[in-house]
């Protein structure tokens, strides 16, 4: 099976999850690129590069400095993944559409049905998306606060 090339929605989901648990155990200072990127297996300046649109868009906020870092500004359990995917996602395609042939008439007719399908997939995904809560997924991780007083991954 092929990798996905884009992971910025997992990322971005995993790192959301991860600042929601440390707000749930009480945790007060930010947390780190680092840490984040501990986490999630990825390199910290792909973890910025993900929580930089988040941050715009008001769910995120960073903290300068040595003791500086990320924390959740949002409420887990308003924010659903349709936000999310709308922030990294935007209007991109979601089936990675390419530029067929147009001289070529499979090709120039396809190209419609395509976009059609794209979208469509796009609504359904969104629809999905949106009954899903941060909290949720961090009740489906099995995240128990009361299993984490000293937070660290």
């Amino acid at each position: 099976m092929a990798t996905p090339t884009n992971t910025r929605f997992a990322v971005a989901v995993h790192v959301l999850t991860y600042l929601a648990s440390c707000a749930a155990v009480g945790r007060t200072r930010p947390v780190s690129s680092d840490e984040l990127a501990g986490s999630t297996a990825v390199n910290p300046v792909h973890v910025r590069k993900v929580l930089g649109p988040l941050r715009a868009a008001g769910l995120v906020r960073s903290r300068p400095g040595a003791h500086g870092g990320w924390e959740l500004d949002a409420d887990p359990g308003v924010v659903n993944l349709a936000q999310v995917w709308q922030v990294l996602q935007g209007d991109d395609p979601v089936l990675g559409i390419h530029g067929p042939n147009p001289a070529c008439p499979v090709g120039a007719g396809v190209q419609g049905a395509l976009i059609d399908l794209d979208r469509r997939v796009a609504k359904a995904v969104l629809a999905e998306l949106e009954g899903i809560s941060l909290n949720d997924v961090l009740d489906d991780s099995g995240f128990d606060p009361a299993d984490h007083t000293q937070f660290l991954c």
